[in-house]
């Protein structure tokens, strides 16, 4: 996932690294959860998600996994992207990852983006870590389940090169980033695949500036492209 300021805003783009054998995710459209509004695409296996936008521009991305890899300790309560929907439902999304409760749930991070307010929140199993970071700066974060502490160093220097030749990035430049990057590493690139057992099966963007609220996503599976602008929002569009 990275994180990028923009005027009156921010770029989030995500890469969901997923086993092939998981049906494949139902595109972005608007739901009711908890009676609030999101946008996100949605995991047919288990319901939930792990990327969301509300209305008013307030973003979040779900990684698997706390501060290092851990041995998963079934059986968990509830699924990892049922309990970011409903940290996402949360009136104010700084405020939804310390109402959860998250006893049996598998480690987790949660980053939050609210009213220029760039928001890290972790949960290692055990106890949880929230921490502001600066908005006024890119970021970029992946999943310690997936990379090992040096590879997670390569993908950041990657993106520092990427930042360092594209000094002013939009929604369609970090979207080629986040398939492109990489130094042909076809198991840890940005764009990954392991044994066509576990690999990255799409690519979520979330827009948000003085002139633009739009989420894109792009099914890497069937090449497929959508584009939902919050402009064209309505409650008729809803769904339970």
């Amino acid at each position: 996932m990275s994180f990028i300021p923009v005027p009156g805003g921010a770029l989030i783009c995500s890469n969901r690294d997923e086993k092939i054998q998981r049906a494949r995710a139902i595109p972005p459209k608007w739901y009711q959860v908890n009676g609030s509004s999101l946008l996100f695409p949605k995991d047919p296996d288990a319901q939930g998600s792990w990327i969301a936008m509300k209305p008013n521009g307030q973003m979040a991305v779900l990684l698997n996994g706390g501060w290092v890899k851990h041995e998963p300790a079934y059986p968990y309560r509830k699924s990892r992207g049922l309990v970011f929907l409903e940290i996402c439902s949360a009136d104010q999304l700084l405020d939804g990852f310390d109402a959860v409760q998250l006893d049996k749930i598998e480690p987790f991070t949660v980053i939050v983006f609210q009213d220029g307010i760039l928001q890290e929140n972790r949960w290692d199993g055990v106890q949880k870590y929230s921490r502001q970071l600066p908005a006024s700066d890119p970021h970029i974060w992946s999943s310690v389940t997936l990379y090992d502490p040096s590879t997670i160093e390569r993908r950041k220097s990657w993106f520092t090169g990427w930042l360092s030749e594209n000094p002013e990035p939009n929604a369609s430049s970090i979207q080629r980033f986040h398939e492109f990057g990489g130094e042909g590493d076809q198991e840890n690139d940005l764009l990954m695949n392991r044994r066509n057992e576990m690999l990255t099966v799409s690519i979520t963007c979330m827009e948000w500036n003085r002139d633009t609220a739009c989420m894109y996503y792009t099914d890497l599976q069937s090449r497929e492209q959508f584009e939902c602008r919050l402009d064209a929002f309505s409650l008729s569009e809803l769904s339970s």
